[in-house]
């Protein structure tokens, strides 16, 4: 069993501090300065998207684990076609739950959500991770479900029953986490050459 003393573990999550302090200098002139993140901020931010792929695989109390991981206002996007799931109820239901029968627990589907990038900001912190879909016993739900499906991006505020979702994007590809700018995949300009025929 892997035993790290106390002084190792506050030395090793003492590194995310000059990372907070140096997004806090770097911010332009005249803007509001990013908020300093502690060590124990980055933690519970990874454990809430750690949840989040538990809280959707699973459809916890049918779907309201997944939804109490938002604030009270807080949104779920799907990327590819703009889509919105916001408040409680309806975050409930993007989870397969609220009365939806909870069909993902049942499909050859998991959510593993990777290198996730965490950044301060004045009110909070904004997230970045790729999402990928192993499937279960070689099997898959379907080809878009298979491998790496884009990924998340996140703004994150802390609350009085600790960090949130105020809001999550799935990015899907061709775009990418971190730079999407709200234009779904399905109203992106069409690449040259790619007319109808």
């Amino acid at each position: 069993m892997l035993k790290i003393g106390m002084g190792v573990l506050t030395a090793s999550l003492g590194l995310f501090a000059p990372v907070a302090s140096y997004a806090q200098q770097a911010g332009t002139a005249g803007a509001t300065p990013a908020m300093t993140l502690e060590a124990l901020d980055y933690i519970e931010i990874q454990q809430l998207v750690s949840k989040y792929a538990w809280a959707i695989d699973t459809c916890g109390n049918d779907g309201f684990d997944y939804a109490d991981l938002y604030t009270p206002d807080g949104v779920f996007i799907s990327g590819e076609d703009g889509q919105r799931w916001q408040g409680r109820e309806r975050l409930a239901e993007a989870a397969g739950g609220n009365g939806r029968g909870c069909p993902f627990v049942r499909m050859p589907l998991s959510h593993i959500i990777v290198n996730l990038v965490i950044e301060p900001t004045a009110d909070g912190a904004t997230g970045k991770s790729y999402l990928v879909y192993p499937g279960k016993h070689n099997e898959f739900v379907d080809d878009k479900h298979n491998g790496h499906d884009g990924g998340y991006q996140d703004t994150y505020v802390k609350t009085g029953a600790g960090w949130r979702f105020k809001e999550r994007i799935h990015v899907h590809p061709p775009q990418i986490p971190g730079q999407y700018e709200g234009v779904p995949n399905t109203e992106l300009a069409a690449p040259a050459g790619s007319e109808a025929k």
